[in-house]
């Protein structure tokens, strides 16, 4: 071939490459080789290779190309991926395969006898083949046959299932999830030995692909729900998640600006089989190390395991201390600016609300900025080092807040039950409800300091409906206080023994409702 031959034929090339507009490896696969199946042409899927999955041009994407018993094979996988003890195992026994064995039987040689490995599978499509394997699986490529075998050769990295840094507990397992989908379901699977605990996954992303995976009793949960978590999460219609759940969550839930979660998110094993056994739905997301659990309401965010670790007294008062934590940490500060505003409202035994002087700062200047300062303290610690992050909240707390107060900047109420709403939002078990009660605080400051009462009053008449009217897939977010249940809400504020609690609770519409049989 010509210079002028070769050059020709590579600006046609790279014209080609720059004309493609491909959404799916299908269509890049048909694109350059005009249709999707496996010719059996090892040089020609090598030119497709090139082109679509970067081969010869990425580093970790390998073609291996070996002789087994005068047959030429090809090797496909990402580096990162295989486990090298497996690959080396599969092409030992491979070099066992004699020439008349290889001619006559080729499929059945490879299957019987020389794959020792538990997942193999057989596709003819090109398309399939590329995906399988840019998930961690090996693609074997026989000249002369348009079969490929796929093996399952995975190994991703990942880290030991530790305890969960958000949702510890003083007894309980310290296992948690990881961010492997595999070993995520395999720790449910561990505490939920039913057949009928279904796991069921659907790809997500049209170029991460990332797997999701779609967890429920069947037996005892709404299929109605089901389906429409499963229709919700095929249709959605992005380039991909590499975020993992929060992407997931806003693109099928929590679509507009609503500052309240719909989902709840667990790291944690045993919670979320927990929540399995009320005829909830797990929606797992690979790469990330914690499972949205829905439906939700208010009141299941308030709750923590440390709660079923202990006795049903022990457990009913560190309820109902969390319970006080999150209403401190909404209402405390805008109740105490309004009685200060106000001093006609205190009652006689509240007489010493209040300070005696307001400071050289306006009240409602005061609680912004130290709103903010424990906002920018919280995202300093996230991003400092874990040696010296204690330092810095000590020099923040101490320091700062001192010489605000010695100055007359700040009087010392404000700091004082500041620091109390805080500690509540921070005693909130659910971090996205702690951070969601923190905007309805800081709006409800704005609100008392313009329009004192009717700011207060109409502020949380606003809240309540707003939570009233948001649904979580068709349910009532403050279920069961709106609508009321007696028996529902006694168990929210209760911590009941375990054999009590005879029935799942009717929100989740489960089919079968009865957590024991019945005599």
């Amino acid at each position: 071939m010509s210079k002028e031959t070769s050059s020709d034929n590579d600006k046609h090339r790279q014209d080609k490459r720059e004309a493609e507009m491909s959404d799916t490896v299908e269509e890049s696969t048909i694109y350059w080789q005009g249709h999707d199946e496996f010719s059996g042409d090892l040089n020609q899927v090598k030119k497709v290779l090139n082109e679509v999955m970067g081969l010869g041009s990425s580093f970790d994407v390998m073609l291996r190309e070996m002789n087994y018993g005068g047959i030429e094979v090809g090797i496909l996988f990402i580096g990162g991926f295989t486990n090298s003890d497996i690959m080396t195992d599969i092409i030992t026994r491979l070099t066992y395969i004699d020439h008349g064995e290889m001619r006559s039987h080729v499929m059945m040689s490879f299957f019987d006898k020389y794959i020792p490995h538990v997942q193999v599978e057989k596709v003819t499509e090109l398309s399939k083949a590329i995906n399988k394997v840019l998930t961690g699986m090996s693609a074997f490529f026989i000249d002369g046959d348009n079969t490929i075998i796929l093996v399952d050769t995975r190994t991703y990295p990942s880290r030991n299932p530790d305890e969960s840094s958000i949702e510890r507990v003083v007894r309980g397992s310290r296992d948690g999830f990881t961010e492997t989908l595999n070993t995520n379901v395999a720790l449910v699977r561990r505490r939920i030995r039913d057949p009928g605990l279904k796991c069921e996954v659907v790809q997500v992303g049209r170029r991460t692909r990332t797997d999701v995976c779609i967890a429920f009793i069947d037996d005892i949960v709404d299929k109605v729900q089901v389906n429409s978590i499963r229709d919700k999460i095929k249709k959605v219609k992005i380039d991909g998640l590499p975020l993992g759940d929060k992407q997931l969550e806003e693109a099928i839930i929590n679509k507009g600006w609503h500052p309240y979660p719909l989902v709840r998110y667990s790291e944690r094993p045993d919670v979320v089989a927990s929540h399995l056994l009320e005829g909830r739905v797990a929606v797992f997301v690979d790469t990330s190390p914690s499972v949205m659990i829905m439906p939700t309401t208010f009141f299941d965010l308030c709750q923590h395991a440390e709660e079923n670790r202990q006795t049903p007294f022990i457990g009913t008062y560190l309820r109902w201390v969390r319970f006080a934590g999150v209403l401190f940490s909404m209402f405390l500060l805008p109740l105490w600016m309004l009685l200060v505003l106000n001093p006609e409202l205190k009652p006689a035994a509240l007489d010493f609300i209040g300070p005696q002087e307001t400071g050289k700062i306006p009240l409602i200047s005061q609680f912004l900025m130290v709103e903010f300062g424990v906002d920018l303290l919280r995202l300093a610690a996230v991003h400092t080092p874990t040696s010296i992050s204690s330092a810095m909240g000590l020099i923040a707390a101490i320091l700062i807040g001192d010489v605000a107060v010695q100055t007359g900047l700040f009087v010392n109420e404000v700091v004082l039950y500041m620091a109390i709403a805080a500690i509540g939002m921070f005693a909130t078990p659910s971090y996205e409800l702690g951070l969601a009660n923190r905007i309805v605080r800081l709006v409800l400051l704005i609100a008392v300091a313009i329009f004192h009462v009717p700011g207060f009053v109409v502020g949380t008449t606003l809240l309540i409906l707003l939570l009233t009217l948001h649904r979580s897939y068709n349910s009532s977010y403050l279920w069961p206080f709106i609508p009321f249940n007696a028996k529902a809400m006694a168990e929210i504020l209760f911590r009941m023994p375990v054999l009590s609690n005879k029935k799942r609770p009717s929100f989740n519409k489960p089919r079968d409702n009865t957590r024991m049989p019945q005599k």
